[in-house]
């Protein structure tokens, strides 16, 4: 990522991410009173549409500030962050978790990416990222007990390709838990990504995609399996999982998505695919030893994605602008395999 794409990536954020209009909200109201405005309900995360989008938003300025810090907008993005990420906002955040009706609010999708923020936030060398890590552990602790709580109650995997997504959810706090030291947490996500995923083999991934998706099901599940097996153990999980990837098929899976009406909210999400698709071959094929077929084809692919995904994140309409930027920075966090 060049510090102009970092630019141009934060400036689509910063037009989003204090924008309370158009808001989509995945409230349940509980009686008249729960009746009030995005910004009272959510006082950090209430611009870029919707709750997810806006944290997501917040993690991908953090990410640019660590990267670039002389950026011409990194003192907008802190001041904006100053602003959103205080102490009083946050603990809001976190009692909205307690309050009736919440336990499904954003699970797992908006957990997966408040966590992706905290893991941004911790052990950086940053005087108001420290402030910020602090002041967003209250809700990081909501988020994590939930995790506790509803995992192990989930008997099967939701294999989605938008908000539900049991894989993706796990690998964001995998990578969370990993980082921070969680050791529950991260035995917790190991146990059941294995109970949901290591006996799988033969995915019908040329059923690929939906006409909504913004992550490939079965390579989001692959994503979160080089993760969670040995090193030695996942390329024949990865060969069993998908029998004709050294072959170049399914070629649906390995071909970049169509996107027809980037003013669609849900035909959009197919430009966040193809980029999602990159980051997620990227990183299963830098998991397989150099001499494995299957890697040029996942390293080739992803090529083609990111190359196609990259050229629509800034497509003129909110409903793609407020969220794709995000995808964008966390594919280019993704080294490509060497």
């Amino acid at each position: 990522m060049t510090r102009a794409q970092a630019s141009s990536f934060a400036a689509l954020a910063l037009k989003g991410i204090q924008k309370e209009y158009p808001n989509k909200p995945a409230d349940v109201l509980n009686s008249d009173k729960d009746i009030i405005s995005p910004r009272v309900m959510h006082p950090a995360f209430y611009g870029c549409y919707d709750w997810h989008s806006s944290v997501h938003g917040h993690w991908m300025l953090v990410r640019l500030l660590r990267l670039y810090p002389e950026l011409p907008e990194s003192r907008q993005i802190r001041t904006l962050l100053a602003d959103n990420l205080t102490a009083k906002n946050l603990q809001v955040e976190a009692e909205y978790f307690a309050r009736a009706n919440s336990q499904s609010f954003e699970r797992p999708y908006g957990w997966a990416w408040l966590l992706k923020l905290a893991e941004e936030l911790h052990g950086w060398d940053d005087q108001d990222g420290k402030a910020w890590s602090r002041n967003i552990q209250p809700l990081v602790d909501m988020i994590v007990a939930r995790y506790l709580a509803f995992f192990p109650k989930q008997t099967y995997p939701i294999r989605t390709g938008v908000h539900p997504n049991t894989a993706f959810g796990l690998s964001f706090a995998l990578d969370y838990a990993r980082a921070v030291g969680n050791k529950p947490l991260q035995a917790l996500v190991e146990e059941r990504s294995r109970a949901y995923f290591a006996k799988d083999a033969g995915i019908p991934a040329a059923w690929e995609p939906d006409g909504a998706d913004f992550f490939s099901p079965s390579l989001m599940e692959a994503d979160l399996m080089h993760r969670v097996l040995p090193p030695a153990e996942f390329p024949g999980w990865l060969h069993r999982f998908y029998p004709d990837l050294a072959k170049g098929e399914p070629k649906t899976l390995l071909v970049p998505a169509t996107v027809t009406d980037r003013t669609d909210p849900q035909i959009v999400h197919l430009d966040g695919l193809n980029l999602s698709r990159a980051w997620c071959m990227r990183s299963i094929a830098a998991a397989l030893p150099r001499n494995d077929p299957a890697r040029k084809v996942l390293a080739e692919s992803a090529a083609r994605h990111a190359e196609t995904g990259l050229r629509h994140v800034a497509s003129g309409d909110y409903v793609g602008e407020h969220w794709l930027a995000s995808f964008a920075v966390y594919l280019f966090s993704t080294p490509a395999p060497e």
